[in-house]
């Protein structure tokens, strides 16, 4: 049997009531043994700024442990202007510098969009894997998850409220955790 694999889940919006947190939640209560979600918060990161380089500010540093400890990362975002959230941007670049000493590199990775319409964050989902392309993150390809019509898949307790949604996450998690293991660094 495999080993439990800690995935880093970074969430691009800042709303406490979001429902990409309500969606993280309701994946960790779905997750299989294996997998071992826990949400890295962004909302205290300050803008990436290049001067900070050689001695960056507390909040960065531990964001950036954090990633670095995790075997995987998850990255569930809304879609703003059909883009990624200017939040989960600046984590992504605040975890990758200074150049050369990146915290994603290698780490496999997966992404879930979504949005309270029919496309479910396709432009978010697509600039999010261009980054990730050159920060030498494995982004899982199959299944791609676009959830549309996001406030209609999770209460607010964190729980799925269909069945399909609730088994079409299963499916996603279980390729995760297969995608993990075989694109480990070694």
């Amino acid at each position: 049997m495999s080993q439990t694999r800690n995935v880093a889940v970074v969430i691009g919006s800042l709303r406490e009531d979001s429902i990409s947190r309500k969606l993280a939640l309701a994946l960790s209560g779905i997750a299989p043994p294996s997998l071992s979600l826990s949400i890295v918060e962004i909302g205290s990161l300050p803008l990436y700024n290049q001067d900070n380089d050689t001695d960056p500010p507390q909040a960065a540093r531990d964001f950036k442990a954090q990633i670095q400890n995790a075997d995987a990362v998850l990255f569930i975002t809304p879609e703003y202007n059909r883009s990624v959230p200017g939040s989960l941007k600046n984590a992504i670049d605040t975890a990758s510098r200074p150049y050369g000493q990146s915290a994603w590199n290698g780490k496999p990775g997966a992404v879930v969009s979504l949005s309270q319409g029919a496309m479910g964050g396709f432009g978010a989902n697509h600039h999010l894997r261009q980054s990730l392309v050159f920060l030498n993150v494995p982004v899982m390809q199959q299944p791609e998850a676009y959830i549309g019509n996001a406030g209609n898949i999770v209460g607010d307790a964190g729980d799925f409220t269909n069945d399909s949604s609730r088994e079409f996450m299963q499916k996603f998690l279980q390729s995760f955790a297969q995608w993990i293991e075989r694109n480990l660094p070694a």
